[in-house]
């Protein structure tokens, strides 16, 4: 199937974001209603991914969070986030987790709003045979779930047989052009000059949101929609600024922005965040953790800058922006 890719995405910028409010919750609410996340990850190697993750969903607005990672490294983690429930999970010798893992979910199953799935595991192999462990228990809920770093590689060791794959209900996955390269066997180079096409042909083929990151991140879903982001600076480009980035869009999914809007407000808001801090640090030498701070702030922004649009919808604005095909 020829792809077509040359008309233009739309742009993510306030006029975007203007027209496509987040959930808000009402005053009266309470964290229910703000959405309960899972993030699953972390390794003895990198515990601070999954820390950095489930710091960012909290200060993107989610009520709830839940934290499933491995045994070695639960107390540390339960430490460093105390607003958490903590999950330790039995690992294997790579520092992957075992599928018997997956039955400490089930409790959750029908309680998460969304789940996120990825920042800091190892073992490639065995991430993608728990998430495909994982998928099948949550048919039938509401969960929004986002597959970052070693998780995607769930395309690549599909539960029978070789690829291609599709999942069943779309997910989002968010690759950089090396780990899109690594996905689907094309080299960086080619992903890097046709990122639109890239991206789009991978969120047709997974049955995916497909957020292509880099200083121009284009985000595509399975129908055919493109958004395109152009901002932030080069000092977001360092360690854990992924992980943030993926907290942050699992934070707003949890309180009902779909996938593809909660990933076009997660890259804005990410790319804002790193603008102020190079205002206040410079471009170089910033730190990834530092960025969650800033998230609040800009929502509210955000937020004050939709108010004074007219009409503004109420609650979950399902339809989305109108976007080129």
């Amino acid at each position: 199937m020829t792809l077509h890719t040359h008309a233009r995405p739309r742009d993510v910028d306030s006029s975007l974001l203007r027209t496509w409010p987040l959930p808000v919750p009402s005053n009266d609410g309470d964290k229910e209603d703000r959405g309960h996340v899972l993030v699953l990850g972390g390794s003895r190697e990198m515990p601070g991914a999954v820390i950095l993750a489930a710091t960012a969903t909290l200060r993107a607005g989610a009520g709830k969070l839940t934290i499933a990672t491995g045994r070695s490294v639960a107390q540390l983690v339960a430490l460093a986030i105390p607003e958490s429930r903590v999950l330790g999970l039995a690992e294997n010798e790579a520092g992957g987790f075992t599928v018997e893992a997956v039955a400490a979910h089930d409790p959750l199953a029908d309680k998460i709003s969304a789940i996120l799935i990825g920042p800091g595991m190892r073992d490639e192999a065995a991430t993608a045979r728990l998430v495909h462990a994982l998928l099948p228990r949550l048919d039938g809920t509401d969960t929004n779930v986002l597959l970052d770093a070693e998780a995607m590689g769930a395309v690549l060791h599909p539960p029978a047989g070789n690829p291609p794959f599709r999942f069943d209900v779309p997910v989002l996955l968010t690759p950089h052009a090396g780990e899109m390269a690594h996905l689907t066997g094309i080299a960086k180079d080619e992903i890097g000059a046709a990122p639109d096409h890239h991206a789009l042909e991978a969120a047709r083929r997974w049955n995916a949101v497909v957020a292509l990151k880099g200083a121009r991140t284009v985000i595509a879903a399975p129908g055919g929609e493109r958004w395109q982001h152009e901002g932030g600076n080069v000092g977001l480009a360092t360690s854990g600024s992924g992980d943030v980035l993926a907290g942050v869009i699992a934070g707003l999914a949890a309180r009902g922005a779909t996938l593809a809007q909660a990933a076009t407000w997660g890259v804005a808001l990410h790319a804002r965040a790193g603008e102020r801090l190079a205002e206040r640090f410079g471009k170089l030498g910033y730190l990834a953790r530092e960025l969650c701070d800033g998230i609040p702030a800009l929502l509210e922004q955000a937020a004050g800058d939709n108010a004074d649009a007219a009409p503004r919808p109420s609650g979950h604005f399902a339809g989305g922006p109108r976007v080129e095909r």
